[in-house]
């Protein structure tokens, strides 16, 4: 790979990330909104760097041939599109992840249906000792992942500190309702199964919700918590 064509794939790179941050929400299947202007930036400079080595004069030099690797992010961002983490990477029947960021205390659940996320929901079954979810109906909303356990399935979500490498599942088990397909993402209504006394200590297997309703949803813009 010589330098115009080094010059070539960092450019290519840097527009493509630049697409999937300026003109789309694509991004947000591998970080957390936060990060986007990062993005931008940095794209931008490679993209720079990239056009400036187009207009050097070539010295001959050639790199190894398995530079060429480089452009298969390329490729992998025009033409894969590789879409957010889903039931695949869910599908361990132990223990949800603690969320992060769980709370200590939480505010009392007021309205006829309380939307939380599922790190909420889950901090809430675990860990709150005022059991404010008890008796409360609430809309969780997630993607659906089968269990091998009878009877249930889950409510999911993936929960990312900074980006798609770093993701945990976040997952509620879904009681009383006929499963939808895999990965489709839905809003459950319900209301908590307080564990029982003699049962698992909390945290050690995923917290249940009795479903009155389900609705399919298409996907969220922002698939992560």
């Amino acid at each position: 790979m010589n330098r115009l064509t080094q010059s070539l794939v960092l450019v290519l790179l840097g527009g493509a990330v630049l697409r999937i941050t300026t003109v789309s929400d694509e991004y947000l299947n591998y970080v957390k909104p936060g990060f986007r202007y990062l993005l931008i930036a940095a794209a931008a400079t490679v993209l720079v760097v990239g056009a400036a080595g187009l207009f050097k004069k070539e010295d001959g030099h050639r790199g190894p041939w398995v530079a060429w690797l480089l452009t298969l992010p390329v490729f992998a961002i025009f033409l894969i599109a590789p879409p957010p983490l889903g039931s695949y990477a869910a599908r361990s029947e132990e223990a949800p992840a603690r969320p992060v960021g769980a709370l200590t205390a939480y505010t009392p659940l007021t309205r006829p249906v309380n939307t939380m996320t599922i790190g909420e929901f889950l901090g809430r079954a675990w860990g709150d000792p005022a059991r404010s979810l008890a008796g409360k109906q609430v809309k969780l909303t997630g993607f659906v992942v089968p269990s091998k356990k009878e009877g249930r399935w889950y409510v999911a979500r993936m929960q990312i500190a900074c980006c798609a490498a770093d993701a945990v599942p976040l997952k509620v088990a879904v009681l009383g309702f006929p499963s939808p397909a895999e990965n489709q993402w839905i809003e459950v209504t319900g209301t908590w199964v307080p564990p029982e006394a003699d049962g698992p200590e909390p945290g050690t297997v995923a917290p249940e919700i009795d479903a009155v309703h389900v609705a399919e949803i298409p996907r969220p813009v922002e698939p992560y918590e």
